[in-house]
């Protein structure tokens, strides 16, 4: 191999490492998103969800009627909420944990805790 053909091919393989080093800094670890649940139809959506032990829950109502949220142990309770407000509560310890809207009795929830 001639000397412009190993110069050339150092350039290639110089290109391709810089470009895999970039790909792999361009595409950082995907960031855990907090636990939600939206209060939409007169649902709880998603009605279960499954969290660990120290996650933070947040309820946002975007209905426009407004509703709570109460643990059926009296664990934890909101106030009203209005349209965009959230409520939020750090579960603890491991277990399973009833919810329902105080306004709306037919609406309920289920948080697993583990």
């Amino acid at each position: 191999m001639n000397q412009a053909a190993k110069l050339a091919a150092s350039r290639a393989i110089t290109a391709i490492a810089l470009c895999l080093a970039g790909a792999n800094l361009a595409s950082p670890a995907a960031t855990p998103q907090a636990p939600q649940i939206v209060v939409k139809d007169f649902m709880f959506q998603p009605t279960t969800l499954t969290i660990p032990v120290g996650a933070t829950v947040t309820w946002t109502n975007k209905d426009d009627e407004p509703h709570t949220v109460r643990s059926d142990t009296g664990l934890f309770k909101s106030t009203a909420m209005d349209t965009n407000e959230s409520y939020s509560f750090t579960f603890a310890k491991p277990g399973t944990y009833h919810f329902t809207c105080s306004i709306h009795p037919r609406m309920v929830g289920t948080i697993v805790v583990q």
